[in-house]
């Protein structure tokens, strides 16, 4: 199957069972050249056509035009035919032919615009077989008129059944407008008499605000610069209501080629034009709330950036749970809220009429589900958007009482989006919009939320990375760099494993720009052992070339990772594979890895530390400070939290602040020693924090005052025994 073929299969048997229907709703509707046999093949052939439109990927609606016209050139052409194919097909073509079809979320909205299709189909066609009429008829006036010339008397009595005949109207006049005459058909299409419209001329019957160009077209045809014209026209009746008319026009011409006479032939289609308006109302406006769907709402605002506005503004709005009213109270109910909200909406954008008066109004749309967006053409700026979605959110929040349930609390967030239009394309508006409204959900529904550019781009740069992270680990964009741990007195007793980025556009990126995204998305578990990898490989490569230095090797080991099934045995295959003793490995984990919301220690917390590898706590004090589990735990070092190292007085300076620090550091390391941990300080900076630390009893430091992190070679000379 092809590109456009179905999503879905139809039912061919109730294709069948609806072409019968068809059939009999045409039976009594006059007479067509075939049998009733011939009839039904031939609308069992239309309906597969409209089955296979429907459920086309692409929807299109040229199969509806084209089944509208194959029924009028099978002459089913009787003015009730029309009327009840439309009410067959809306009643009837998708309970048999298409019962269910779950790929097609917007089926109903096909279905109608496949039926205006049909009809617009029918109508042209109708218009062609006419207009092919009114040609004739016209090439016989025009012949009639000539043999007036040369035989009066025969011409005459010819042209007169012809023209008094005619089931259309057909009108003459002289090039200065003045009606000379019309048949019947004319004057009661008009509502005068024929002696009434003889005495009147053409351009009292003209609707003022008419076709545009219609004008030009009339002048073109009285100077001679154009033989014919075609097109849709409304005139006045005599009681001054409107009759719209398929016109086509013919310029009558003397045996010297100069325009003498005009001849208009007019076709009523005034039933047929209320109907074409009510299929494209129905098929530009949600059929539950009565308000632009989203087709209308963006032809709208195409129609914006098309029409000279300076400004534009968007206010997209979602409501905030409403698919809990849906579950609890059923779908009906929230039928009828999105039917409140709707017209509290329309309500409180047309109360902004001072503003609304310039431009025709703003335009209130329901995009679907329980989205609606509010068009603000030609904004003065930001404070009308502002005041626009404030008036929404004020109109939405009045509780909603419907068939006595209590009154339901309702809030929406909206998303504002207000620029120039010459900055920006209808596409980006609506994404910028869609983005402003899930910020206004982040911040905590009931609220308005303004686009911010600048806050966009960084989204944009995270989702970019969050995008790159699986190929930046297959194509190795990673590297590992090591921060020395040292004693206080400079001995280098441990590296911590650091992973960086070396993104091709952004440079070299450190941790905290890329980790939090990686345990979002459930990469941080390949990259954790990617780095758990390296790490190890490194820290063996040292101990085989210094076994005396015992250099130990701290690696992070991320939440997600530490939860993972079979963590104890990847360790440990780790640790084989590369050769590095257990004891020179230290997994570093935080407080919330290792004690967990429940209550209870991560389950694999006991067998890591059964491979003989050290545990210890990152950043200690900054998670649950539940101090009872470090009693509990298989836990051989704590690493105190940078902000209380940051918090010991430097260059002399004591204030409280730094004395309570200090008290906590000298309470944690008597604690920890107590228990058997060491004790490393994290973020030491200067020498006056790496004496105090000393003097606290702290076992080993680390920060920019012992070395920042580098690549693995630098660390080597660190290792290397000084000269005797």
């Amino acid at each position: 199957m092809g590109p456009e073929a179905a999503i879905e299969e139809f039912s061919q048997a109730g294709a069948e069972r609806y072409a019968t229907l068809w059939a009999r709703a045409g039976d009594a509707l006059g007479f067509v050249p075939m049998s009733p046999q011939e009839t039904e093949r031939m609308l069992l052939r239309h309906t597969v056509t409209l089955a296979d439109a429907l459920l086309a990927e692409p929807f299109r609606t040229e199969p509806g035009h084209i089944v509208g016209r194959a029924l009028v050139d099978a002459h089913f052409t009787a003015p009730e035919f029309l009327d009840q194919t439309l009410v067959t097909f809306g009643r009837s073509f998708l309970a048999h032919v298409v019962p269910s079809a779950p790929g097609v979320p917007d089926l109903a909205d096909r279905a109608v615009a496949l039926q205006a299709a049909i009809a617009t189909g029918y109508a042209r066609a109708l218009r062609d077989r006419t207009f092919a009429q009114q040609e004739r008829i016209s090439q016989a006036v025009w012949a009639a008129r000539n043999q007036i010339e040369q035989a009066l008397r025969a011409s005459e009595a010819r042209f007169r059944a012809l023209f008094a005949g005619a089931a259309i109207g057909i009108g003459i006049g002289d090039m200065e407008g003045n009606i000379v005459d019309v048949n019947q058909a004319f004057a009661e299409m008009l509502g005068y008499t024929v002696e009434e419209l003889r005495e009147i001329n053409v351009a009292e019957l003209f609707y003022p605000d008419d076709t545009p160009g219609m004008w030009e077209l009339y002048a073109e045809l009285l100077e001679g610069k154009r033989d014919s014209a075609r097109l849709e026209k409304r005139y006045y009746r005599k009681d001054r209501s409107i009759v719209w008319t398929d016109l086509a026009v013919s310029l009558i011409r003397d045996e010297e080629g100069r325009p003498r006479f005009t001849v208009a032939m007019l076709e009523d289609i005034t039933d047929r034009y209320e109907l074409q308006e009510r299929l494209r109302f129905q098929a530009l406006h949600d059929p539950l709330t009565g308000l632009p769907n989203r087709t209308l709402f963006f032809e709208r605002l195409a129609a914006v950036f098309d029409g000279g506005s300076a400004r534009v503004g968007v206010c997209f709005i979602d409501l905030d749970g409403f698919k809990a009213v849906n579950d609890s109270l059923g779908h009906h109910i929230g039928d009828e809220l999105l039917v409140v909200v709707a017209r509290r909406l329309a309500a409180s954008v047309s109360a902004h009429g001072h503003v609304a008066a310039r431009r025709g109004g703003h335009l209130v749309a329901r995009m679907g589900g329980d989205e609606f967006v509010i068009l603000i053409d030609d904004s003065d700026g930001v404070d009308i958007a502002i005041a626009v979605a404030e008036a929404a959110l004020a109109a939405i929040a009045t509780p909603v009482r419907i068939d006595g349930h209590p009154p339901l609390s309702v809030t929406a967030s909206i998303g504002i989006v207000e620029q120039l239009v010459h900055e920006t394309t209808p596409t980006d508006v609506m994404k910028a919009a869609d983005t402003t409204l899930y910020w206004a959900k982040a911040d905590g529904r009931g609220r308005w939320a303004l686009f911010d550019r600048v806050r966009s781009e960084r989204q944009m740069i995270r989702s970019a990375l969050v995008n790159a992270l699986p190929a930046a680990l297959e194509h190795d964009q990673f590297t590992v760099e090591y921060q020395p741990i040292v004693s206080f007195d400079g001995t280098l007793r441990a590296v911590e494993a650091l992973v960086r980025w070396r993104h091709p556009e952004l440079g070299t990126l450190p941790p905290d720009r890329f980790i939090g995204l990686a345990e979002e998305t459930g990469l941080i578990v390949r990259l954790g052992r990617w780095v758990l990898e390296q790490a190890c490989a490194q820290g063996a490569a040292w101990h085989r070339e210094f076994p005396e230095a015992r250099l130990v090797v701290s690696v992070n080991l991320a939440v997600r990772q530490a939860r993972a099934p079979g963590i104890v045995e990847e360790v440990a295959r780790v640790l084989r594979d590369t050769g590095l003793p257990a004891d020179l490995l230290q997994l570093e984990l935080t407080e919330s890895a290792v004690m967990p919301t429940a209550g209870e220690p991560v389950h694999s917390l006991r067998g890591l530390a059964s491979t003989g590898v050290r545990i210890a706590i990152d950043d200690f004090g900054t998670g649950y400070s539940n101090l009872a589990y470090l009693r509990r735990l298989p836990i051989h070092a704590l690493k105190l939290a940078g902000p209380f190292i940051e918090g010991l007085r430097s260059g002399g300076v004591v204030d409280s602040a730094s004395l309570a620090d200090e008290r906590i550091v000298d309470a944690l390391v008597r604690l920890a020693h107590a228990l058997g941990l060491t004790v490393t300080a994290e973020a030491v900076e200067t020498t006056e924090q790496a004496e105090l630390l000393r003097a606290l009893g702290c076992d080993t430091g680390q920060g920019l005052l012992f070395g920042a992190p580098v690549p693995a070679q630098a660390i080597t000379p660190l290792l290397t025994p000084p000269p005797p």
